[in-house]
């Protein structure tokens, strides 16, 4: 038996509840790895896993020992990438996820340089806005924004993108330009967003000051991406607060009008995460290093 390996199929197995995903994530067959955790089982006289029809959760004995492989791992892996990284630049496979706004504006145009400069690393890219489960996907890290849940994954700002309120000229002609956040309650529809992860819409929040207002607008249309947001605004579905880096265009050519321009809401915190180790591959921290560098003249983040 090769108890390392064990070891590895085990760790994945715990974290991803499953042995086909474990043998997808580890990039062998689903037998090989059942076979493995069956000689790590004899080998040590105990049973770590309990297997139901649905998921594969940790006996008591299971937690125990996942505590103390994970450990031996890490402390493997970080050997492993010290040795590698006096002689080698970062290479091989890395995989993020990013909102479809950001990954459109922010960061596939900048793709050139980061491959100019990294050229050995090979970046899988997916675009979404729905939850993403980091270890059991096999991803190394995602870019997400707004209140985060809590947990074990370190977290690094790298933005935090101002708002703008906005309308079509179509929609000021036929609802007409609001001075005060008040005046919208009466008359006006808003074009809302909602959480992909909740589903809770977030309400209109202008800020001025020591004043504070939250309005709550009816609707023709709700959406859960940024992008589609914009093209409402655009067609004059409602008004609405959207991030001023895609609106600027917009504004700029006079497609849509900045409406309440004293009043601010809250910036939108954007973020990094990866799982927490103590040792981050070089081609991680590459890339991590190198998406601060790009969002930043973007955001107030420091």
């Amino acid at each position: 038996m090769d108890q390392f390996l064990a070891l590895r199929a085990f760790i994945r197995i715990a974290e991803s509840g499953n042995f086909s995903k474990a043998g997808d994530l580890m990039n062998i067959p689903k037998p090989s790895v059942t076979r493995l955790i069956q000689e790590l089982e004899a080998h040590l006289g105990v049973k770590l896993l309990q297997r139901t029809t649905r998921r594969v959760t940790l006996t008591a004995e299971g937690v125990a020992y996942y505590e103390r492989a994970i450990q031996l791992i890490e402390n493997l892996n970080e050997m492993d990438a010290l040795a590698a990284s006096a002689v080698s630049k970062p290479k091989g496979r890395l995989r993020v996820d990013i909102g479809s706004s950001h990954a459109n504006f922010f960061l596939i145009p900048a793709l050139p340089g980061f491959r100019s400069r990294y050229p050995d690393v090979q970046l899988d890219l997916g675009v979404s806005d729905r939850p993403m489960d980091l270890i059991g996907e096999g991803l190394d890290c995602v870019i997400r924004g707004g209140a985060l849940p809590n947990s074990s994954l370190v977290t690094r700002r790298i933005a935090s993108l101002e708002f703008v309120t906005c309308a079509s000229p179509a929609y000021i002609r036929q609802y007409g330009r609001p001075d005060h956040p008040n005046d919208i309650k009466n008359g006006h529809v808003a074009i809302h967003y909602f959480s992909s992860l909740t589903g809770r819409y977030f309400p209109m929040c202008f800020h001025r000051e020591d004043e504070a207002i939250e309005v709550a607008l009816p609707t023709a249309i709700s959406v859960n991406e940024s992008t589609a947001h914009v093209t409402g605004l655009l067609a004059g579905l409602g008004l609405g607060q959207t991030f001023q880096y895609i609106a600027k265009p917009y504004i700029e050519s006079g497609a849509l009008i900045p409406l309440l321009t004293d009043w601010t809401r809250p910036a939108y915190d954007l973020n990094i995460l990866y799982p927490s180790t103590r040792h981050v591959s070089a081609r991680l921290r590459a890339f991590v290093d190198w998406t601060v560098e790009i969002f930043r003249p973007y955001s107030s983040a420091p």
